[in-house]
């Protein structure tokens, strides 16, 4: 799903996985977003090989544990490993950076490698963003022929996910493959989803402990979630008083020079994670406007004037840097006869809201950005907010 350089044009699979197969306007919709963009030149594709993944970080130990071990994981529910996996899949970004975040090198394969926004990585001590040779499952649907390729030890996909929203698969399938090739012991915890009633939601940090306990790096995520809290204390202190916080509103662009827009709202799972953590509230709320993860619906500017919101926060097919970002949006909206007429465009405050998908590393990174753009006042924007070398040193394993 939908931020700031990777791109998320494979439109053929959005329609089916991220937005639950609702055909929309006779057409496919990307990642639950409107806007459409260039393949990125990393993008990942079948004839890749997944043994080619970066390496910018050390392998998965073996020696972790010599003996059987046996982990849960909701939905899934207990799950038996002979030996620590040595390759590994995931099904979005959200998974991939947990991974990366306790030391492993990048997946070999992700449903849409543009929706893994590894930028986030580039000012990481050791960590490229590169995704050279990282395969996109996504090729008009998902082959077992090519899972059986990538041959991955563990799949962090829910069997949910795969059953209910990826054509011609059921439980069977999944059954087959976790038999043949590795267990699938995701949780969806990043969206909801219609077949999600009383479903067991892993916060951020509850599943990066998952995949921990997977690749036997638990003191890694220790230090992890030690480096989280202090991050997040030092940053609530100085945040201003709750009636000073603004309200935002979550849209994705219909297109580039948009007049429609996809309507987010503030929800409680992993994907707004730092907006909750920054204590900023939902514009839409109290209006009749749904969000598009249940509706599917677009909004025009007569509500967006009605509301008025702050702060505009949008949800785009691609990372754009802010000059690009200024060029393709906010010029745009400044120049619209209509949208030049609400606040957060006459006041500059227009922002990329970055990609839904997110780990402890896109966390940190994100909720950095956000504080940056919504409380200018208290945070410089050149300032540090966390430590990255320390983000290094944890992923050697320099506890």
């Amino acid at each position: 799903m939908p931020s700031n350089s990777d791109d998320q044009s494979e439109l053929t699979r959005r329609e089916y996985v991220a937005c639950g197969g609702t055909v929309i306007a006779g057409g496919l919709l990307s990642g639950c977003t409107g806007s459409s963009g260039s393949d990125s030149p990393d993008s990942g594709t079948a004839t890749e090989t997944a043994a080619t993944t970066a390496t910018e970080s050390e392998p998965v130990d073996t020696a972790a544990t010599d003996k059987p071990y046996r982990i849960t994981v909701e939905p899934v529910g207990e799950v038996a490993f002979e030996t620590v996996p040595q390759t590994w899949v995931a099904e979005n970004a959200s998974w991939a950076d947990m991974g990366v975040a306790l030391g492993l090198t990048k997946p070999s394969a992700v449903v849409l490698t543009g929706e893994y926004r590894t930028w986030h990585y580039e000012d990481v001590p050791g960590l490229s963003p590169s995704k050279e040779g990282m395969v996109s499952l996504w090729q008009d649907g998902i082959s077992k022929e090519l899972l059986l390729e990538i041959d991955a030890g563990v799949h962090f996909i829910d069997p949910n996910y795969m059953a209910n929203l990826i054509p011609n698969w059921d439980r069977s399938d999944v059954e087959e493959m976790h038999q043949r090739v590795g267990p699938f012991c995701g949780n969806t915890s990043f969206s909801t989803y219609s077949w999600h009633e009383d479903y067991p939601y892993y916060s951020l940090y509850e599943a990066t402990e998952k995949v921990a306990a997977v690749f036997q790096r638990q003191d890694r995520f220790r230090a992890l979630s030690n480096l989280h809290e202090e991050f997040l204390d030092r940053l609530q202190e100085r945040l201003p008083r709750e009636d000073q916080r603004p309200e935002v509103a979550l849209l994705s662009p219909g297109s580039t020079e948009p007049e429609t827009f996809y309507p987010y709202r503030l929800g409680d799972r992993t994907a707004y994670k730092h907006w909750r953590d920054l204590g900023v509230s939902d514009a839409l709320a109290g209006s009749e406007i749904q969000s598009f993860t249940s509706d599917r619906g677009t909004i025009d500017y007569e509500p967006l004037l009605a509301i008025d919101p702050e702060v505009l926060l949008l949800y785009t097919d691609t990372h754009r840097t802010d000059s690009a970002f200024e060029d393709t949006y906010r010029s745009f909206l400044q120049d619209h006869d209509t949208a030049s007429q609400l606040t957060a465009v006459q006041n500059g405050a227009v922002y990329p809201a970055g990609g839904m998908y997110q780990g402890p590393i896109i966390n940190l990174s994100k909720t950095e950005r956000a504080a940056k753009q919504l409380f200018p006042d208290e945070f410089d924007e050149e300032e540090t907010l966390y430590d990255r070398q320390r983000i290094a040193d944890i992923r050697a394993g320099d506890i």
